[in-house]
C-alpha cells in the first residue's frame, strides 16, 4: 500500500456510511489514504498516537468526520499544523446542526476548513482534499480538470422533458 497523502477519521464505525464518499473520491482519484475511527473523548491517546504517525509518514492533510459536540476536527486541527477538513455527520435529534456549528465556530488561531453536512460534504472534503494535493502534482491537476470537464459536459448534454 502507497504511503497515505490524506488521514480520514471519524468518531465511530458507524459515520462510515458517510464518510465513505470522502474516500471514494480519493480512491477514485488514486490519491493513498487511511481510514480510522477513533474519538477525540474516548480515545484522545489512540487519536494523537495515529495523529503523528500520519503526520511522520508524510499524510498532507485529514479529514474528520464527527457528530454530535463535534470535537474531532478541532482536536485533530490542534495536534498538526496540517490543513484538517471537517464533515459534521447528520445526528438523530438536530441532524447535524449541532455538529456544523461546533466545527465552523473554531476559536482563531485553530482553523478547520468546514462542510456541507452529511454525504455531500464528505465527498465535498474529498475533492477538496485532491483540489490541495493537485496544487503539487500535475498527473493529479489534469485528472481533476477532466473530472470538472466531464461534469460541466454532462450537465450540458442534460435535456428536458418537451411538456405535453
Amino acid at each position: 500500500m502507497k504511503t497515505p497523502q490524506v488521514g480520514i477519521v471519524m468518531g465511530s464505525a458507524n459515520d462510515w456510511d458517510i464518510m465513505q464518499h470522502a474516500a471514494r473520491q480519493l480512491k477514485d482519484f488514486g490519491v493513498s489514504y487511511e481510514a480510522r475511527a477513533l474519538s477525540a473523548h474516548r480515545t484522545p491517546d489512540l487519536l494523537f498516537e495515529w495523529i503523528e504517525k500520519m503526520v511522520a509518514g508524510g499524510a498532507k492533510c485529514f479529514i474528520a468526520g464527527a457528530g454530535g459536540a463535534a470535537h474531532l476536527a478541532g482536536v485533530v486541527a490542534a495536534k498538526t499544523t496540517l490543513p484538517v477538513l471537517a464533515v459534521p455527520i447528520p445526528s438523530k435529534h438536530l441532524q447535524g446542526l449541532d455538529s456544523l456549528l461546533s466545527m465552523v465556530q473554531m476559536p482563531k488561531g485553530i482553523p478547520v476548513a468546514t462542510f456541507a453536512i452529511g454525504d455531500a460534504g464528505s465527498a465535498n472534503a474529498g475533492l477538496f482534499a485532491v483540489a490541495m494535493l493537485a496544487l503539487a502534482d500535475d498527473k493529479l491537476a489534469k485528472r481533476l480538470q477532466a473530472f470538472r470537464k466531464k461534469q460541466a459536459d454532462a450537465i450540458r448534454a442534460t435535456k428536458l422533458p418537451e411538456l405535453s
